[in-house]
């Protein structure tokens, strides 16, 4: 391959990479064609972008980048293919689900999730229970309106509670 092809395809691979804020690494290797192509599927309904590339290409994407992806380049060995997702939880939720019960692929090599580097197979659980942004916001809100709900309840029922009351009372005096 030409040097100004492998240049084209690393700008393209840092172009990829610029749009998600998580990126996972994994090893599909073992993986038969059927098995392969579920994969993509399930990737492309999750919102989550499937590529394979040469380990040296992605090297040199990542040190092209302005994210610090260092902490991955020990990983960059055997065959790697790259889950791409704005979500942090997306792709390792979707590992776990493909996997199943016995399958073992892919397997999690590591991941770059909310600006944290992620080692190892042993990490795929703490990933997949990693709250996303938007879950974390509407946590917040939940706790916020909590209390204001729990004032207006408290209003409404006094309100009732006068209500009968008074109207227990108009009756016996009648």
């Amino acid at each position: 391959m030409k040097k100004e092809d492998k240049d084209i395809i690393i700008a393209n691979i840092g172009d990829t990479l610029s749009q998600y804020a998580c990126v996972y690494l994994t090893q599909t290797a073992g993986l038969d064609a059927a098995k392969t192509s579920d994969l993509r599927r399930e990737c492309f309904k999750g919102d989550i972008k499937m590529l394979c590339v040469k380990n040296t290409l992605l090297k040199k994407a990542f040190e092209a980048s302005e994210t610090d992806y260092s902490g991955l380049y020990d990983l960059l060995h055997g065959e790697t293919t790259l889950l791409l997702s704005n979500t942090g939880n997306a792709p390792a939720k979707l590992i776990k689900k493909f996997r199943g019960k016995n399958d073992t692929l892919p397997m999690l090599k590591g991941a770059f999730v909310e600006e944290t580097v992620y080692v190892g197979e042993d990490q795929l659980e703490i990933l997949s229970n990693i709250k996303s942004k938007n879950e974390l916001i509407a946590d917040v809100i939940a706790l916020l309106q909590s209390p204001a709900k729990n004032v207006v309840s408290a209003l409404q029922s006094g309100a009732t509670k006068l209500h009968g009351i008074l109207e227990t009372l108009s009756n016996k005096e009648n």
